[in-house]
């Protein structure tokens, strides 16, 4: 009869979840023996930047990712990095080991104590099966409710579950399909068609699923068609427009009034694929300009319902795009690209826009860039021009240490683009290990390290938030060639212009990091 373990390894190997990000602990042991030969296991040396690396193949691929984790202290440490897979949306499945059953009321040593409450409420599923035989269906459900919701779940399976016999019927569990469909109705593409073909100065606003679901030149073929000055939601974790595009207005700023004014004197704003909105600086105001509407089209019901204004309409966006496109007279949009200024200089260091200047220069145009240095983002949507869906991924909660590694797993999602990750040196500390997992499969990534000495995103708020003294704003000291060097990776210092643009032009077989000096900037 086949156990536990085999009938799991057989599910997972027909839905494609193959590739394994974990680091194991003794609990975790019995899932991982006899592990088919088809499958690929990715050791990262903390749970943080193991669920860092999913999240980045996870968006890379656009499918779910297998993630295993150890009880409760190795789930723990994972949790930070969570927060970013959640509101990236990015379908991880957790697993975690949990201690024999009869040992787990005693709580015993690494009995992971009402395990399914642990990652509640980040995750969007959490369970531990009710018996060994119930182990299969629940790893089922915990992929299925992954696949649908597009949330991160977690399955605390005890450890000696998996060598259980099953009879034969649970095999029925490898044959399951759950579908998704969120089409529009008839009556509703038809009251959004007239919506906009009659509003007077629309406006389109685009969130990242936009870019998750491969609708990047949908959009841009939208927004031309109906002339529409498009703006990016706020705190953006991918780019659903090119930013150098005529149509481009920015990407809003994370303020309840200054989103207002910057929307001021459209009548009707149309937001596809993002919520209304992920704020950040608490600036009070009104929520909308006076006179105008908003409709909200998003398949994320929980970003439709927890919105405070505006209309939502919860379907696919990609319908909606194409119902426009198909229904709605042509009105003749600007197309083309400006050009990028010239980046500024620095006296002592080198200006962020110089290095994202040289990135822009060196780099192809199918370049994938993470990016994780908060205090550079206005000198980076000044310098580079991003043309093509899948260029631009953020931590998409803001949590530290996605940069380093997401950069990993999303290489070695989508080997076939070069990837960069543009990393300030005080994000850089929260992820650093991944450096160890680039090296071991020698993943190609550039890492491009922006030394400033400081956190530079606090500097920024300290003065918005009227605390410029407070401590533990400094970092001075570290160098993370030596750091890499340590890790296997081999790196360099540059200090000047020419000297970048001859490192980023060189081509490397595997990782390698390059340190660069910046002036401290901010945000805005």
């Amino acid at each position: 009869m086949p156990t536990v373990r085999r009938i799991s390894h057989q599910f997972l190997e027909r839905r494609g979840l193959t590739t394994v990000f974990g680091n194991p602990g003794s609990n975790e042991l019995p899932f991982l023996a006899e592990l088919p030969a088809s499958f690929r296991y990715v050791l990262g040396l903390h749970e943080g930047v193991v669920v860092g690396m999913a999240d980045g193949y996870a968006q890379a691929t656009g499918r779910p990712v297998l993630v295993n984790l150890h009880a409760a202290a190795g789930s723990g440490n994972a949790m930070g990095a969570l927060t970013n897979a959640v509101y990236s949306r990015s379908p991880l499945v957790l697993t975690a080991g949990q201690q024999v059953r009869s040992a787990i009321g005693l709580e015993a040593m690494l009995a992971n104590v009402d395990a399914a409450h642990l990652m509640r409420p980040l995750v969007g599923w959490s369970g531990e099966p009710s018996c060994a035989a119930d182990v299969p269906r629940s790893l089922a459900q915990a992929v299925f409710e992954a696949e649908l919701h597009r949330r991160p779940t977690y399955l605390s399976v005890p450890y000696d579950d998996w060598a259980q016999e099953l009879d034969d019927s649970v095999a029925v569990t490898l044959d399951r399909e759950v579908r998704r469909g969120f089409a529009p109705t008839e009556d509703q593409l038809a009251e959004l068609v007239g919506q906009v073909s009659t509003a007077r100065n629309p406006a389109l606003v685009l969130g990242g699923d936009i870019d998750a679901a491969g609708l990047f030149d949908r959009a841009v073929a939208l927004a031309e068609h109906l002339a529409l000055p498009t703006w990016v939601a706020p705190s953006p974790h991918r780019l659903p427009f090119p930013n150098r595009h005529r149509l481009f207005r920015g990407v809003l700023p994370a303020g309840i009034a200054p989103v207002s004014t910057a929307l001021a004197g459209h009548d009707l704003i149309l937001v596809l694929g993002a919520p209304v909105f992920r704020y950040h600086q608490h600036v009070p105001g009104p929520y909308l300009p006076e006179g105008s509407r908003l409709v909200q089209v998003t398949d994320d019901l929980g970003a439709a319902t927890r919105a405070p204004m505006g209309e939502a309409l919860v379907a696919d966006p990609g319908a909606v795009v194409e119902a426009l496109l198909a229904r709605t007279t042509a009105r003749g949009g600007e197309t083309g690209y400006v050009p990028n200024p010239e980046p500024a200089t620095a006296e002592e260091a080198l200006h962020p826009e110089q290095v994202f200047a040289a990135l822009r220069e060196t780099q192809t145009a199918d370049t994938t860039y993470v990016v994780e240095s908060t205090s550079t983002n206005s000198a980076w949507w000044r310098q580079m021009d991003l043309r093509q869906g899948s260029s631009y991924f953020f931590p998409a909660s803001g949590g530290l240490g996605f940069g380093l590694p997401a950069a990993v797993g999303m290489a070695m999602g989508r080997p076939d683009r070069p990837v960069v990750a543009v990393v300030g040196d005080g994000s850089a500390n929260y992820g650093i290990t991944a450096l160890w997992t680039a090296a071991q499969h020698r993943v190609p990534v550039t890492f491009v390290i922006l030394r400033n000495g400081t956190y530079g995103a606090l500097r920024w708020f300290g003065g918005l938030l009227g605390t410029p003294d407070v401590p533990g704003t400094e970092i001075p000291g570290l160098d993370f060639t030596r750091i890499a060097e340590g890790y296997g990776v081999p790196a360099t210092t540059v200090t000047e212009v020419d000297e970048l643009h001859a490192q980023l032009k060189a081509v490397a077989d595997g990782p390698r990091l390059i340190q660069v000096d910046t002036q401290l900037t901010t945000p805005e």
